[in-house]
């Protein structure tokens, strides 16, 4: 009898100790995997320095906030999965493609720093929509997720969209859902962060200076800005909630008129890429008079 209890607390003891260890083992890989993301925040927060890209609303979220995993994509460069703060990026962004530590970004292409900025700025609105509720967000950024509130409801809840994406004058009007009306809404603002990366890139590889200190290159990007707007490009997609409806299409694309507003793209420029005033007044005036431009000014949101 007596031998028997004490087999059994030797038995308990040990599992004591072995989940102690589990638990040590487990804790010891979730930091390092936490150190390894902030040193690659790190990094990435230094390439965009050297490139002269945006970094304010990087600095903005703790080093800690994006967990960085390295995977085969096979369409896209990165994808980013809100909620989860996981940051899924393509191993040829990876050093020797060994999905370890993050590429430089000065060797990265134009095309994969689109990307990536598009993504990036996922990560940012996840970060907003997390702070939101607890007023821990600054003055700035608050403001930022009150006027995405209000694009959502005011401007995204009723879409057109182009039900064939290579017929693009064929539309239709949709009445979203709050979860599709947020999607159309982020989409179409990291499709405007993806593009304003891409070609502030290409101008100043031309021009080789500083966009933002040079007139004559600011004056080009103000000039493509322009041009996008025109053709109806910085609009995004949604997916649609309903089953049947995705048996049909993953994605709806938003048609020309449903593109990012005049409102929505001054305030990007301030509070993401960090334009100069001078430099978004410009950009303002230029696509001002454009016809398929929607003004986009906050609208009253009805209370209960």
């Amino acid at each position: 009898m007596r031998g028997s209890l004490i087999q059994r607390s030797f038995v308990v003891l040990v599992g004591l100790v072995l989940l102690c260890a589990v638990g040590a083992i487990s804790s010891s890989a979730e930091e390092q995997r936490a150190s390894a993301s902030a040193r690659m925040w790190e990094q990435l927060i230094s390439g965009a320095t050297t490139l002269r890209l945006p970094t304010g609303f990087l600095k903005a979220m703790p080093p800690e906030f994006v967990q960085f995993e390295f995977d085969d994509l096979r369409i896209y460069a990165a994808e980013y999965h809100p909620g989860e703060h996981r940051m899924v990026l393509n191993r040829t962004l990876s050093f020797h493609a060994a999905g370890r530590d993050l590429r430089s970004l000065t060797t990265m292409t134009p095309k994969e720093l689109e990307v990536l900025y598009h993504e990036l700025f996922h990560a940012y609105v996840d970060y907003l929509e997390s702070r939101e509720a607890g007023g821990a967000l600054s003055g700035p950024e608050q403001e930022l997720i009150a006027f995405a509130r209000e694009m959502q409801v005011c401007r995204y809840r009723e879409v057109s969209i182009t039900p064939v994406v290579q017929r693009s004058h064929e539309t239709e009007v949709r009445y979203l859902s709050d979860p599709e009306a947020w999607e159309a809404l982020n989409e179409t603002w990291a499709v405007f962060v993806g593009w304003a990366i891409w070609n502030q890139l290409e101008i100043e590889k031309k021009g080789g200076r500083s966009m933002n200190e040079t007139p004559q290159l600011s004056g080009e990007w103000v000039s493509r800005f322009r041009r996008a707007i025109e053709a109806g490009e910085l609009r995004g997609y949604y997916v649609p909630q309903d089953p049947d409806e995705r048996r049909v299409t993953q994605k709806r694309f938003l048609a020309p008129a449903s593109q990012l507003s005049l409102e929505e793209s001054r305030r990007l420029m301030k509070q993401v890429l960090g334009l100069p005033e001078k430099f978004i007044g410009a950009a303002v005036k230029a696509v001002g008079q454009v016809k398929n431009i929607s003004v986009g000014r906050p609208c009253p949101v009805a209370t209960p």
